[in-house]
Parts: structure tokens; C-alpha cells; sequence
């Protein structure tokens, strides 16, 4: 692991002395003059490991396409998630709050308005999609890049509001979206229907409720018993048109307006389901293995390596597809690309990560992977690539976060960055310039029997079952113990005496009652 960059005083530091001390609101970079303000693609993966690409160690799942992106820019060793779950980080990501501060904490599927978990239901009525709306004065990241004249768009999975609210993406400073407003709809590729603006969009796919499991009798050897799980129209091939369409439509030597697209790819998120292209390239590759039966969750396969490693490089393909579309409209050279995930790998669905090393340095089994405050659920994969600025085949250990976005695409914009945020801008570190640090990142997460978690310099604080009345932490030496194995809390008291403080300071009464934690005074 590299060295940190960190040098921390064990003392208890307010949070108006850590804005002067890291300059949370540094002022506009003059290296990007207006009239070449880049264009900004965010791609967000869902639960993608940290050790799932091959630029990151893995050695199973070819992804030559982002690997590419790596050694053409900068590669972030040091890149944290929102939140250990998907609704949360995305919150974060786009409003530039950290967990203590942040509206949405954790999932919530709203289920007060009846039967949400109901796939049926909610393809008859769509006041049963979506998820706990953010507040309708929220500013995001969409809204600011507007003021600066970008062209806002989304593709993919927003899970951040539902349809008829005030939280969808038309309303959250987007100009365009396309794809699935609901994550709970998005547990099946073969949706009977996706979203385009604020309209559905029906696709010629059959309802397969999701989490249906074999028919009895059926021989989980036959690839005839998986047929139903395979319909028509596969909602990658859909949304990757609309995006490519956006692009096209909005090409700024056209519009004379530089674009800003999140595409917030549901992929390698379960349910094991790809196009057939793929499985049958990894099942050449791996050869015959034994069927996913679905007793794990969502739905079964007959080969789970083949299908969850074909989806990683189905996504693969895409961005290759798509940086050649950029090639052919003279655009990439002033387009900045990004590409993370937005949590660590799962362990359910039949995905394996333990087989993959989808964690690489990392523990992720469960309990330190997606759902959890540790490195595995937490820390993730980060590729920038902007020709021109980012030094190709570069490397960088500075400690990021989501939260981090915000300030970064404002400064880029040529904007003031916003006085709220938690964030740092990065661009300092993208474009070889001096980069202000964090004395600290903070997380806490209403689920799971309640975390929190903080990274300070080398060091990384848990405190789990919460609800169960835990408020010890668990301190470990990440430049010793990655996989956070040795608990050393009772070696570095004053380590965790400013720990505990900081938890206490960054910790704001949540405003949802879902996301309340009792036990730190809410």
C-alpha cells in the first residue's frame, strides 16, 4: 500500500478548523477556462468490487476496456463509497454530504404506501414504485452543472424518489433520464418497463416477479429450467442506446453546451442475468460448474461464475463501445470520464466473491462487504481519464470520497463551491497540482444493528450493533491490517478518544425516522 499522505494530530479538531486547515471550499481552479469546459461522464457501477477489474488484480473477468481507461489516466487506490448500500451513496455522491449530514442514510422503500415488494403491484400502480424521496429543496450535482450551461442527463437506476414526487430525476436538476426509477424493479434485466423522463417506457418482456426460484421437479442441470429467466428485451441493450442517443443529441460542436451524463449502470448488481454471448464466452473459460439454485436469493442459473463475470465484461464492452463514440465525434479528448462503483461486492445471488477475489486486498465476506462499514463494503475502484490533464498510467493514494464529487465537477464548471458540502474538490489531484487532504472521513449506517465508521490517516475506527447497545470501537492500522483483522483499540486510547469525538461532532439527528439512531441521540 502506498504511503499516506496524512500527517494527523491527535487532537479533538472543530469542523470550522478543518475547513481552514483542508480548504473545503478552495477557490476555482484557472486551468479550466470557460470555452472548454469538458464534458463529464460519471459511470457508476453497483457493487462492483474493488478487486473485480483487471487493473485492480483480478484475474478471472477481462475488462480490457476499463483497464484502458486506467493506463490512459489516473488509477485512485484511496476511493471511498457513500455508504455500504446503494440509495445512500447515491444520495451522497449527488448532494455532496457525508453519511452524518446526508437526507437519505440507508435504503427505504417507502413500504407505509402499501405493497412495495410487490412486482405485480407496482407494474399496476406506480405510486408503489421508487424509494423515500429527498427533500424537495435538495441541490445536486445536476443542478449546479446547469448553472454553468451543461446539458444534464441520467441512464440507469436512480432509486432516489419515486414516480409522481418531487424527488425524480427531471426534478433533481436532470434534463434527461432514462431507465428504472426504482431499485426494487431493477432486480430483474428483463423489466416489463423502464422510465423515459417522467413516462414509462413498456418493453416486450412478460412479468418474472423477482426472486422466483425453479419450477418444481424441474432439473437444475437442464439449461431448458432457466428459460423463463430469459425474455425478450434486456434493459442494458435499451438504456446503452438512450445513452448513446443523448450523446448524440446533446454533442456540444453541435450544441455549443458541454454535457454532463450519469450513467448509473444496475450492473453486476444480482440477478444473475446476461445476454447469452457472454455465458457462454466464460463458460468456455471456466468450464462446467454446478447450478446457482437461488437459495441465496434472486434468481437461479445454471452457470452463476459464467453469467456474474460475463456481466462485469458485458458493462466492459459498453464503455469501450462508448469511448469510441466519443473518438468518432471528436469529443474525447475533452471529456472527462470517471467510472467507480457504489459499494463494495455482495454475497448473495449467486455472485461468489470469495471465488472471484472480488474484494483483492479486502475481506468481503459477509459482514465486511456490501452492507458493512469496512474496507470491503466501502472501499471502492475509481478511474479518471481526461486526455491532455490527467497523466496517462498515473496513480493516486489520496483518501476520497463521494462526497467529494460535488466540489470537484463545481470547480471543473468554473463554479463557486458550494459552502455546505463535506467534500474536498479533487481536481487538484487529477491535474498534478497540490491537493488538500481530509483529517477525516465519517460514516454511519441505521442498518445492520447500526455502524459507524471513521478514516483518519492510517487509521480506520468500526463501531457495529449499535442498536444493541455497542458503543466500543474496533481500531485497526490499515497500513498493517487491510483486511481488518487485529483489533488495536486497546493499545491507542487517545487514537480512539479523538475517534469517538469525531463521531460525535459529524453526527446530525437524522431527519427520516428510518434512519434515526437512538442510541446517539436522535
Amino acid at each position: 500500500m502506498n504511503s499516506l499522505r496524512s500527517i494527523i494530530k491527535l487532537t479533538v479538531i472543530s469542523p470550522t478548523l478543518i475547513c481552514g486547515v483542508v480548504s473545503c471550499n478552495s477557490p476555482k481552479s484557472n486551468e479550466i477556462e470557460k470555452e472548454s469546459k469538458p464534458n463529464i461522464i460519471y459511470i457508476l457501477a453497483d457493487d462492483l468490487g474493488y478487486g473485480e477489474l483487471g487493473c485492480y488484480g483480478q484475474d478471472k473477468i477481462e475488462t480490457p476496456n476499463i483497464d484502458k481507461l486506467a493506463q490512459e489516466g489516473m488509477r485512485f487506490t484511496q476511493h471511498y463509497a457513500g455508504s455500504p448500500v446503494s440509495a445512500p451513496s447515491r444520495c451522497m455522491l449527488l448532494t455532496g454530504k457525508h453519511p452524518g449530514h446526508a437526507q437519505i442514510r440507508g435504503n427505504d422503500e417507502w413500504a407505509s404506501r402499501g405493497d412495495v415488494w410487490s412486482y405485480r403491484a407496482a407494474i399496476a400502480d406506480s405510486t408503489l414504485e421508487g424509494q423515500r424521496p429527498m427533500r424537495d429543496d435538495t441541490q445536486t450535482i445536476a443542478h449546479l452543472l446547469r448553472k454553468a450551461d451543461y446539458t444534464t442527463g441520467i441512464v440507469g437506476k436512480w432509486g432516489l424518489g419515486a414516480p409522481n414526487t418531487h424527488s425524480t430525476p427531471l426534478q433533481m436538476g436532470f434534463d434527461f433520464f432514462f431507465g428504472y426509477n426504482c431499485q426494487r424493479q431493477a432486480h430483474t434485466y428483463y423489466p416489463v418497463h423502464l422510465y423515459k423522463n417522467d413516462v414509462r417506457i413498456y418493453l416486450d418482456n412478460d412479468t418474472v416477479a423477482p426472486h422466483t426460484k425453479l419450477d418444481k421437479g424441474a432439473d437444475p442441470y437442464d439449461i431448458e429450467s432457466y428459460k423463463k429467466f430469459n425474455l425478450n428485451t434486456y434493459s442494458g441493450d435499451v438504456m446503452f442506446d438512450e445513452l448513446i442517443g443523448f450523446i448524440h443529441d446533446n454533442n456540444p460542436n453541435k450544441t455549443g453546451k458541454p454535457f454532463f451524463m450519469y450513467w448509473a449502470t444496475p450492473g453486476p448488481h444480482v440477478p444473475l442475468q446476461v445476454p447469452q454471448k457472454w455465458v457462454d464466452y466464460y463458460v468456455d473459460k471456466f468450464g462446467d460448474e454446478e447450478p446457482y439454485l437461488g437459495d441465496q436469493d434472486y434468481f437461479p442459473h445454471r452457470y452463476p461464475h459464467a453469467a456474474y463475470a460475463g456481466m462485469i465484461s458485458y458493462l466492459d464492452e459498453q464503455i469501450g463501445l462508448l469511448v469510441q463514440q466519443l473518438k468518432d465525434l471528436d469529443l474525447y479528448d475533452n471529456t472527462l470520464i470517471i467510472f467507480t462503483s457504489d459499494n463494495g461486492p455482495t454475497y448473495n445471488g449467486g455472485t461468489d466473491s470469495e471465488w472471484f477475489n472480488s474484494g483483492g486486498p479486502f475481506e468481503v465476506s459477509q459482514g465486511k462487504g456490501k452492507g458493512f462499514t469496512h474496507e470491503g463494503g466501502l472501499r471502492v475502484p475509481m478511474i479518471a481519464s481526461w486526455p491532455g490533464h490527467i497523466a496517462p498510467n498515473s496513480e493516486s493514494d489520496h483518501i476520497s470520497a463521494f462526497w467529494d464529487v460535488m466540489p470537484t465537477f463545481s470547480e471543473i464548471a468554473g463554479l463557486d463551491i458550494p459552502e455546505d458540502t463535506d467534500g474536498i474538490s479533487f481536481l487538484p489531484e487529477l491535474i498534478g497540482k497540490e491537493q488538500p487532504i481530509h483529517q477525516f472521513l465519517y460514516w454511519e449506517f441505521p442498518d445492520a444493528d447500526g455502524q459507524q465508521a471513521v478514516r483518519m490517516g492510517k487509521w480506520k475506527a468500526i463501531r457495529k450493533d449499535i442498536f444493541k447497545g455497542n458503543m466500543q470501537l474496533e481500531l485497526y492500522n490499515l497500513e498493517q491490517d487491510m483486511k481488518e483483522q487485529n483489533n488495536i483499540a486497546a493499545d491507542h486510547p487517545e487514537v480512539v478518544m479523538q475517534i469517538e469525538q469525531i463521531m460525535e461532532q459529524e453526527h446530525e439527528p437524522a431527519e427520516i425516522e428510518k434512519f434515526k439512531i437512538k442510541e446517539l441521540g436522535d
